[in-house]
């Protein structure tokens, strides 16, 4: 066996949606980190092992932008059939691709070393390398779910329902209790162009008629979220059990559907099944502020918001798969969107432990909101971007200038709203051909420039000016319908390319007043956020427009220089 020590800045502790987007954004903000995830793949309930679509806010234009929208569109373009294993390298690369990053797969955090209630070290197992990683960091960010640090730092967290009166919220019980959302085990079918035939297990559950699934939509087009199961149970504890039982019901519900009735699926077969449970809920840290079910109806408009929601608050019955009332969640209606603040990130009673994820602190209602995944990812480069900050400032993390962190977070393509970007001074000194794009929002049609072939954008100023930074914000369509991934692959499967709104290929151009120029091409552009890091001395520089990945006109959010 092999000890290793490490010495970091922030050692963030689970690789899902959340964590992963953490790392990356403190990283790119340069402080050194360490990513420990439990799995060999990252992505927690979007991996491979798991493949539940990212879903996050509801509304027009609010669909999250930042790393995770990065990660959406890279995977377009190298996995334009949607592969799971493909969208696995995709987030393995951007991991891989932060020269400040070490990522350690396959290994499990077990035991954490305290100076009071400050965490001195972590200590984690990797199996199949047959090493104890011995990691001292500034700041431990879980990002886990399950806030596998609690129990090992004595941090204080919430498990289940709190009653009505705790907080004063209408969704929860009368009288506290244990129970939560529970988990699944999704399946996922493939449509061929012949009969298939099933034959399930013999340990696998009969289920002989429509009866027997009451409000349970079993369609092909459906994911097969509500095979549900643990909220009753321990979610941390009885994972496997969970699993067995949730194994037993999917292959019984693809029996039903082939062989038990007509449900259009004679030639579809099983794809691939899941061994590993998704969680929704499980232990969720007190943190210095606990977002309610009143703060989310209200807004959230906090004065440290630093992500938001937007997903309904969304609560599964604890019976899950065996409720047999109706529908097995209630959609309580939610704003959209809602803020979420950087308190609720930051441990109440450890002085060096933050989160992201699932595991913030809110109350059961909150969560049923600010669980999905897309909510996640923004929480977490949110919290990597501050502890950048609070480490290069020598700040603690809870005293991070707020505003700087806003316009931080706001530059790298994070919306916070009811907050105003602040446009660099340069581009404001120079006359513009095109005022809307430099106006500091980044989504909404009213604030998006449209030009033909031909057209470009120019900025001039009175004299020479040394300019270091292009920054360009381009029309992902923030309103498009379909999922990052699917939850089955019929016969004739669509190719979810790019966004066709997307510009593909541009030219920024550069002139000196006595004719030097200089110019950046891009040829193969996949990305809404760009920037663009020169050393130009120019009196004029234009963007010109030259293709799109489909769409007829050109679209363009930002075009800033500094």
């Amino acid at each position: 066996m092999r000890n290793i020590p490490y010495q970091t800045d922030l050692c963030v502790v689970g690789g899902g949606m959340a964590g992963l987007c953490c790392a990356i954004a403190a990283a790119r903000h340069g402080i050194k980190v360490i990513l420990v995830q439990d799995r060999p793949v990252l992505g927690g309930n979007a991996s491979s092992e798991i493949r539940m679509w990212i879903g996050g806010a509801h509304g027009k234009d609010n669909r999250e932008g930042g790393i995770i929208e990065e990660i959406f569109l890279e995977n377009f373009y190298q996995n334009p059939s949607l592969k799971y294993p493909i969208w696995d390298s995709v987030l393995y690369e951007k991991a891989k691709a932060e020269k400040n990053l070490t990522l350690l797969l396959n290994t499990s955090c077990l035991d954490a070393a305290m100076d009071g209630n400050r965490i001195v070290r972590i200590k984690a197992w990797q199996s199949n390398a047959e090493s104890f990683h011995l990691i001292s960091a500034a700041y431990f960010a879980d990002c886990s779910g399950d806030s596998i640090l609690a129990p090992l730092t004595g941090a204080r967290y919430m498990y289940g329902r709190e009653a009505k009166s705790e907080f004063g919220e209408r969704i929860p019980p009368d009288i506290a209790d244990k129970k939560t959302m529970g988990m699944s085990c999704l399946f996922q079918i493939r449509e061929t162009d012949h009969k298939v035939d099933f034959i399930p297990p013999s340990w696998a559950y009969r289920y002989e008629s429509d009866a027997d699934l009451p409000y349970k939509d079993h369609c092909t087009d459906n994911n097969f979220w509500w095979i549900e199961l643990g909220g009753e149970w321990d979610c941390i504890h009885d994972t496997d059990r969970c699993r067995d039982e949730l194994l037993k019901i999917c292959y019984g519900v693809w029996d039903h559907m082939k062989n038990r009735g007509d449900h259009g699926v004679d030639n579809w077969e099983l794809e691939w099944i899941g061994f590993l449970p998704g969680k929704r809920e499980s232990r969720r840290y007190v943190g210095k502020y606990i977002v309610t079910q009143n703060d989310v109806e209200a807004e959230g408009r906090f004065d440290d918001i630093v992500a938001y929601a937007g997903w309904s608050m969304d609560d599964h019955f604890p019976e899950g798969f065996y409720y047999t009332k109706g529908h097995p969640t209630i959609y309580h209606p939610a704003p959209q969107p809602w803020g979420l603040p950087l308190r609720c990130m930051i441990s109440a009673n450890i002085e060096n432990l933050i989160f992201a994820g699932r595991n913030i602190s809110v109350t059961h209602a909150a969560l049923s909101s600010s669980r999905v995944m897309a909510t996640c990812a923004i929480l977490g480069q949110a919290l990597g971007t501050a502890a950048a900050c609070a480490l290069k400032s020598g700040r603690t993390i809870e005293n991070v200038d707020i505003g700087e962190l806003q316009q931080t977070l706001m530059a790298d393509d994070c919306y916070i709203p009811w907050h105003d970007r602040e446009v660099p001074a340069l581009t404001l000194r120079a006359q513009c051909s095109a005022e809307v794009i430099r106006n500091g929002k980044d989504r909404g049609d009213a604030n998006l420039w449209t030009g033909n072939t031909g057209d470009c954008i120019e900025y001039e100023f009175d004299r020479d000016t040394h300019i270091s930074e292009i920054r360009l914000v381009f029309d992902n369509d923030m309103n498009r319908a379909y999922h990052n991934m699917p939850c089955n692959y019929p016969l004739v499967q669509t190719k979810f390319k790019l966004p066709r709104t997307l510009i593909k290929e541009y030219r920024i151009e550069g002139e000196a007043s006595d004719g030097e120029r200089f110019s950046v091409r891009v040829d193969d552009n996949r990305q809404r956020l760009v920037r663009h890091f020169v050393n130009w001395k120019i009196k004029k520089i234009r963007f010109v427009p030259l293709a799109t990945h489909g769409c007829e006109d050109f679209r363009l959010f930002d075009f800033e220089i500094k």
